[in-house]
């Protein structure tokens, strides 16, 4: 069971999200939590206090397994993301009717990143052939970006078209950052790094910074990296903290603005867990952008979390955590450092969605 605290400080949340501030004015978005249920398999909506209200039953096609879940900035549209024998592939889950679409069929497709508006996705198509990038919209549209194929991070600019996108020729030849407008028909180099590949980077809710993960370009497959940002225009890069590298955990901005939340690898000395992911031990941390101010949030000593999702509000995180095998879903409470698991059962893939 959900303590009373923790329940009361979502319903407060949700009851703010729900008046309107005057007649006239544009309706207030509603907030809910969705995460993956593995049996019987099924998307849970969870209510104000934290309780499974409905779902959405959904299998995940034979021989492929979940790789996880990406809500719209805004609307109704859940992307999934599925690893397959023949690559990735991503559907389109509408959470109002429980449609599924899959916007590419003739290729692998993989997930980049949401357009701001919750209208379309950014996805990688035809890794390993004529690779390239394109945009699907929700309500079937397609259109081919002009940017590089060797692209593999994007992220939009908040309330804009705009959008950084991140590549490398490959191993040994570091990565660049641009910012891309029109489509990618004028881009600028922000940043580059030869040593490093540029990972994960993500718009401040402002649109004014840009937080980025620094993996070492390397053999070596799972590493300490670090946590960086700069201001949009590529001035004022700066070292944040080290961070966890290598197993595709990206930092998230707090809604205000002034934290991130990010995975931080406890036993940087162990060096099968340089090579193995089951050897990861792991915990999410908060940094304060302007202070420096550290705060550990969770104290694992065996396992590991996963990507942080902050609430629109900014009150609780939720994340995936495996102990022992097991993977399922816990809410924290950022402000009490309270933890608990939001089921009984092994869960994924924690999507705060507004719609």
């Amino acid at each position: 069971m959900l303590s009373r605290e923790l329940r009361q400080v979502f319903s407060v949340f949700i009851c703010s999200l729900l008046l309107s501030c005057r007649p006239g004015a544009p309706p207030r978005l509603q907030a809910t939590l969705y995460i993956y249920r593995f049996d019987p398999p099924a998307f849970v909506q969870f209510s104000p206090d934290l309780q499974p209200v409905s779902e959405i039953p959904f299998s995940v096609p034979l021989n492929c397994s979940l790789f996880d879940a990406f809500p719209a900035p805004a609307g109704t549209f859940l992307l999934i993301e599925l690893s397959c024998p023949n690559g990735q592939a991503v559907l389109f889950l509408d959470t109002d009717t429980g449609s599924v679409y899959q916007p590419v069929t003739q290729a692998d497709s993989h997930y980049l990143g949401w357009a701001s508006d919750g209208g379309s996705v950014f996805l990688k198509v035809d890794s390993l052939g004529d690779a390239g990038v394109i945009r699907a919209y929700t309500h079937g549209k397609q259109d081919n970006l002009n940017i590089i194929g060797w692209t593999y991070d994007l992220s939009a600019r908040p309330g804009s078209d705009d959008f950084v996108f991140t590549f490398s020729p490959g191993l040994g030849y570091g990565s660049e950052l641009h910012a891309a407008r029109d489509r990618g028909l004028n881009s600028q180099l922000l940043y580059e790094d030869p040593f490093n590949y540029l990972s994960f980077a993500r718009y401040s809710p402002d649109g004014r910074q840009i937080a980025f993960i620094k993996i070492p370009d390397s053999q070596t497959p799972f590493t300490v990296g670090e946590l960086w940002v700069m201001d949009a225009d590529g001035s004022r890069p700066r070292k944040l903290a080290d961070a966890d590298a290598g197993h595709g955990f990206a930092a998230s901005w707090s809604p205000d603005g002034e934290w991130i939340a990010f995975v931080m690898r406890e036993n940087p000395e162990d060096e099968g867990a340089d090579r193995s992911p089951g050897s990861l031990i792991s915990n999410i941390h908060l940094i304060h952008i302007e202070s420096g101010d550290v705060k550990q949030l969770t104290f694992l000593n065996n396992g590991w979390v996963e990507t942080p999702h902050w609430s629109p509000d900014g009150r609780l995180l939720a994340f995936n955590t495996v102990l022992n095998g097991r993977m399922d879903v816990q809410i924290a409470d950022t402000t009490s450092g309270e933890i608990v698991p939001l089921m009984t059962v092994p869960s994924c893939c924690p999507a705060w969605m507004r719609k």
